[in-house]
């Protein structure tokens, strides 16, 4: 891989990093990257010794930053320690808005083993650049990094040498890193060494190259929108240690963006103006005469209502036409057939349960334990396929002769 040696000044303007042993004053610039180590091992000597010797670097120990006064650290200012046994981060990029304020920031160290706590503070001087902010800025997206592992000295400043052999700029700045949990990335699973993944901005003071403007152009763009991997030319400079995702790289031009500045009124200074005190209604109210509304919530749909009824009573019991007008208004020769239709019908049921129910043919033999074949009791032409195939009678001489119908109609024994 082409590489090119950075000198080591140009990422001492990139980052700040320091070591914490006591209150101490720190002067990061606007819009440059601010990186604040809180070394584990700088405040163990104010802790009680552990009591087997050699063993003290085991203390879990974890921390709290604040701003002075307040619950929580400035919006500009992060802090991250994955375990009680690595160290903690702060990191931040301040803006032009805090320039000329001392940031006082309180750091209190825990040992989880004594419940012992150590307290420092941390002065944060911000201090203006006439580079604030580069007109070029270049956000990419690494995939196989944590951010407390790209916040390393090491780890940042090889990633900028790779940016500055492609970019070629004068004035190269890491302007902010922010971890992909914090855009609504997901957490991986603890499987084959995934990420989190991180965003850094890098800040330049020239245009583009050609190679970070190759993601612009409509084949990167369509396998881009298809979940492909687009084709980057200088993308092997840094795929030795940095996975880059180009498709969210993010090119931003400050000279070509339009400022709009909204005219939002004046949040004043959250009292109330004095407009008197509070003057309650009088005692001897007006009287309020309520019977037109009793006539119009309950008289006129009590009257509706007895409107509708009356009518429906009168259309269900005085219009009905009776047997006899219906009879009237019906030809003869219909009431003739309905007539004869009538009586055929109750004719024909009282024959029925009059009738005499025949043997169900279920019940008939057909073989006997003496293996002789009985002849059929039945005639030839009569309906066979209702005939059991097989009786479990045992004695055939003791059955009863079961009259049978023949198909004339008539009985015989």
């Amino acid at each position: 891989m082409d590489t090119t040696v950075v000198p080591i000044w140009i990422y001492m303007v990139v980052t700040i990093l320091s070591t914490l042993h006591a209150d101490r004053n720190v002067y990061p610039s606007a819009g440059v990257l601010f990186v604040h180590v809180l070394e584990r091992e700088h405040f163990k000597g104010e802790f009680p010794p552990y009591p087997k010797p050699g063993d003290s670097s085991n203390d879990p120990i974890t921390f709290n930053t604040n701003l002075m006064g307040y619950p929580d650290r400035p919006g500009w200012l992060r802090y991250i320690q994955r375990t009680s046994h690595s160290d903690g981060v702060l990191y931040g990029s301040p803006t032009a808005e805090h320039v000329g304020k001392a940031t006082i920031i309180e750091i209190i160290a825990y040992n989880r083993r004594t419940f012992e706590t150590a307290r420092h503070n941390l002065v944060i001087n911000i201090m203006s650049t006439e580079e604030y902010p580069l007109p070029y800025q270049a956000e990419f997206y690494i995939k196989n990094m944590n951010v407390e592992e790209m916040l390393a000295s090491e780890v940042l400043g090889d990633f900028l040498g790779a940016v500055k052999n492609v970019w070629q700029p004068e004035r190269l700045n890491a302007v902010n890193i922010t971890s992909a949990l914090d855009r609504g990335g997901r957490v991986p699973l603890p499987i084959n060494n995934l990420k989190e993944g991180v965003y850094v901005m890098v800040g330049a003071d020239v245009q583009f190259s050609s190679c970070l403007r190759e993601v612009e152009n409509s084949q990167n763009q369509l396998r881009c929108s298809q979940e492909m991997e687009p084709v980057i030319s200088c993308d092997k400079k840094f795929r030795a240690q940095f996975d880059i995702d180009w498709c969210k790289i993010n090119l931003v031009d400050i000279t070509k963006m339009i400022m709009i500045h909204s005219n939002r009124p004046d949040p004043g200074t959250g009292v109330l103006p004095d407009i008197g005190g509070y003057n309650p209604p009088p005692e001897s109210l007006k009287s309020r005469d309520f019977f037109a509304d009793f006539l119009i919530t309950l008289a006129v749909p009590s009257a509706v209502a007895m409107v509708l009824f009356s009518v429906l009573g009168y259309s269900m019991c005085c219009r009905r036409e009776g047997v006899d007008k219906r009879n009237m208004q019906t030809p003869d020769i219909q009431l003739v057939h309905h007539s004869s239709i009538q009586k055929s019908t109750k004719e024909l049921r009282s024959m029925s349960k009059n009738r005499e129910i025949s043997w169900p043919l279920s019940t008939l033999p057909v073989f006997s334990q003496s293996e002789e074949v009985v002849p059929p009791i039945h005639p030839d032409n009569y309906e066979t396929t209702s005939m059991p195939l097989m009786q479990t009678q045992t004695n055939l001489q003791n059955q009863i002769q079961i009259p049978q119908q023949q198909p004339s109609g008539k009985w015989y024994s």
